[in-house]
């Protein structure tokens, strides 16, 4: 499950940021996550909550809003931004599968809430 790998990693910047900008705890994340990502949320908030849960982290009892973005891609043939459900879809307007991925496929922080 490289979902905890996720999380672990999002809890690491977030406490480097809290040791940078002088914060010592996290309310609300807001976790931009791609269609494309191929991240389960639901696994993400578990794994997220397993590893805050004690009141030495900083992100404990933190809410974690998730904002899910659509694939988009750039259709090489008819030269046109097209929206994805899938990563290899065929070009809605032309039909051709010279598409590439342009968005919809990553994790990001997107805000924090901090005291």
């Amino acid at each position: 499950m490289h979902e905890m790998s996720l999380a672990a990693e999002v809890l690491a910047i977030i406490e480097d940021a809290a040791r940078q900008q002088s914060f010592t705890r996290v309310k609300t994340i807001w976790l931009e996550i791609g269609q494309f990502s191929c991240v389960e949320v639901e696994a993400l908030r578990f794994c997220f909550d397993s590893i805050t849960q004690h009141s030495h982290s900083i992100a404990y009892r933190a809410q974690l809003e998730i904002i899910r973005l659509p694939g988009d891609g750039w259709c090489h043939i008819c030269q046109n931004k097209v929206s994805l459900t899938t990563p290899y879809d065929a070009c809605p307007r032309c039909g051709s599968y010279g598409i590439e991925i342009t968005g919809g496929d990553s994790l990001r922080i997107k805000e924090l809430e901090v005291e």
